[in-house]
């Protein structure tokens, strides 16, 4: 739990103060959204347990994607560790540091975007605060939800967050190349388990280590990349 929202608990934050910050973020969100189209930027939430494997994710992005320019901020309590990672990896990153917030907001994202004069990109990743609950509730201005679910972490996991996974575009089970050493774990499990929160369901299994199924993932970037430039529209837009 957080001490900017109140994580939904009526004791601490009154539900008509809960909808007015949603309300406000909204409408920073929507502004966060012109700011990506103007720059021409498909923009991702990529959301996750701590430890999922998102900075990993973005690191492989950049390999399996040569031609596209990326871009990123992490969210985290305390460090730039992550942000480290990728501008090592020749992603150019910022952080955004949460102190006590346990997820992005889109005044966040407003701030990084507005001292970041040389932001540049076709592919930009909001690498949310570790958590799978408060980061499904805000808007940030994004194109689309992907949660990174890591393998270790078990099949019930869609069914103990629902939220997270309801607002979901894609699901990507991480950390493939562990399945082989996790006998319990069983990827079936965790697509019927999906079936029951998501209203589309969709998984790819995937590992940064491997590359296994990150085809996969690059084709659904890329036709979320198209049909924003055809203006048809995917994913999430708010």
């Amino acid at each position: 739990m957080c001490d900017v929202c109140g994580c939904g608990d009526p004791k601490i934050v009154s539900e008509d103060l809960h909808q007015r910050i949603l309300s406000d973020n909204d409408r920073v969100a929507e502004h966060n959204r012109d700011h990506f189209a103007h720059r021409g930027m498909l923009t991702i939430n990529l959301m996750g347990s701590p430890g999922a494997g998102k900075t990993a994710l973005i690191e492989a992005t950049r390999r399996i994607l040569p031609e596209l320019r990326l871009a990123a901020v992490s969210g985290d309590l305390a460090t730039d560790h992550d942000s480290e990672r990728l501008e090592a990896a020749g992603v150019p990153a910022r952080t955004i540091t949460t102190g006590t917030a346990c997820h992005l907001d889109a005044s966040m994202v407003h701030h990084a975007l507005h001292h970041w004069d040389d932001l540049a990109g076709d592919l930009f990743f909001i690498e949310n605060v570790g958590n799978l609950v408060c980061p499904a509730i805000y808007d940030l201005g994004q194109a689309a939800n992907v949660v990174a679910l890591s393998a270790t972490e078990g099949p019930d996991k869609p069914l103990k967050y629902p939220v997270m996974f309801r607002a979901a575009d894609l699901v990507l089970l991480t950390k493939s190349d562990l399945l082989p050493h996790l006998p319990d774990i069983d990827p079936a499990r965790i697509r019927d388990a999906l079936a029951r929160v998501m209203p589309e369901p969709r998984m790819l299994v995937v590992s940064a280590t491997t590359r296994e199924g990150l085809e996969g993932w690059a084709a659904w970037l890329r036709e979320l990349q198209a049909a924003r430039e055809t203006g048809e529209g995917a994913g999430a837009s708010g």
